[in-house]
């Protein structure tokens, strides 16, 4: 269900560059996987932490304001992720946690198995491939299925057995935007390897739904702050306690569960804080009461995102009154199935007689910026298995409109031959 009008504009004033870009003018933004929108709240609060001189541990009261600043958002970030335990810590970005995790997880399992799958982007099977090899252990990436672009436990399934010391899990996919069942999977790998640290990739999944790390049964969840609604160079890692206590990078001396390695940037907390509380803000606009605790309000905003970007992603598929859809423009081709419940938040799709980077191009020359797809070493791996060469990416939010739909669907047309 699409989010009112009134409470769309709303929500589209909190964000900056919404539809203009200051070195392109009037723009729609269907860029969102390659880093979202970013909230005016998270701005402000990241410049003015960022001019104090001050760092945490010292005894005056800008440190430990500061210091309260840092433990407000490792609350946040427990209360987002759903989790009741484990550790939550803030690195580079996404990316460098999902590799240090791997890396560190690998020299400390006992099992001689490595599983992953294609349908992974590169920040988790590049550490799998490097060290996997050098700690004298086998890797494995298994297949997912082609015709619904997404994977299960039956293709992770014969691959699993007591060996398996490591296995990880992408929640879902940044080149066709096929969501995959995180609990199913994990439990089918449990069944098999009970003591595997499994480590689930949430970068593009967690600007559209839930993450509920409780329900989950894993031990690391990790995402990348500005791809959900914040800025760039950080990202934030959830680890279980058995995880969190695994031998690791940490300064001499240092609590053996921690994973934090010099002072810690007062603002990426307080940035974190504030996608928090927008998404209590979006709770209390969808159904919920400003007296409910902020996991409830969270998953409030949550469903209120999934129905929103569900309706833009459907009439940017099948069209509206005024545009015809992706699926309907003859000399267009989707990647993946036209519909399929595992889709939120992006299409890709190609136009017979572009590639896709020309493509790209002349939607961004017609005001409408998107992203192209092609085999390079980040989407080679899904690409080539659905026999696509390259093709445009669409990617969404909840701040986008159907005007904004309709606007890149008349350019698609247009390129489309006749």
């Amino acid at each position: 269900m699409l989010l009112s009008p009134d409470l769309l504009a709303t929500v589209r004033d909190r964000f900056h560059h919404v539809d203009s870009c200051p070195f392109q003018g009037p723009r729609v933004f269907f860029e969102n996987a390659g880093g979202s929108l970013t909230l005016k709240a998270a701005v402000e609060r990241t410049a003015e932490l960022m001019a104090l001189p001050d760092n945490q541990g010292r005894t005056n009261i800008a440190s430990q304001e500061l210091g309260k600043v840092i433990a407000r958002g490792r609350e946040d970030m427990f209360t987002l992720f759903g989790a009741s335990s484990g550790r939550v810590f803030i690195g580079e970005t996404g990316t460098e946690l999902l590799g240090r995790l791997i890396r560190n997880a690998i020299w400390a399992t006992g099992g001689a198995h490595i599983v992953g799958s294609q349908l992974e982007h590169p920040a988790t099977y590049s550490p799998c491939r490097r060290w996997a090899p050098l700690a004298h252990k086998q890797y494995t990436q298994v297949p997912f299925d082609p015709e619904t672009s997404v994977v299960t436990i039956d293709q992770y399934r014969p691959a699993l057995g007591p060996d398996v010391g490591v296995a990880t899990i992408i929640h879902a996919s940044p080149v066709t935007g096929m969501h995959v069942d995180v609990a199913a999977i994990a439990g089918e790998i449990r069944s098999r390897a009970p003591d595997c640290f499994i480590v689930v990739d949430g970068i593009q999944h967690a600007a559209h739904g839930r993450i509920d790390v409780d329900d989950y049964d894993i031990d690391a969840y990790v995402v990348s702050g500005y791809k959900l609604f914040s800025r760039h160079n950080f990202g934030v890692a959830w680890v279980s306690e058995r995880l969190a206590h695994i031998p690791h990078d940490q300064l001499d001396g240092s609590p053996p569960d921690s994973w934090e390695l010099g002072t810690r940037d007062a603002s990426a907390y307080a940035a974190f804080s504030e996608v928090v509380r927008y998404l209590e803000w979006l709770g209390t606009q969808s159904g919920g009461s400003p007296s409910d605790d902020s996991r409830h309000l969270i998953e409030r905003a949550a469903v209120a995102i999934r129905g929103h970007e569900h309706a833009i992603v459907d009439a940017m598929m099948h069209g509206t009154p005024d545009a015809p859809g992706l699926a309907q423009i003859e000399g267009v081709s989707v990647v993946g199935p036209v519909n399929s419940e595992h889709r939120a938040g992006m299409v890709s799709f190609e136009v017979d007689g572009h590639d896709g980077p020309a493509a790209v191009d002349a939607l961004n020359a017609a005001g409408v910026r998107t992203h192209a797809r092609r085999r390079d070493y980040y989407s080679a791996g899904i690409l080539v298995p659905l026999g696509v060469e390259s093709c445009v990416r669409a990617s969404i939010s909840h701040y986008n409109s159907i005007a904004e739909v309709e606007q890149m669907l008349h350019v698609v047309a247009d390129l489309a031959p006749s």
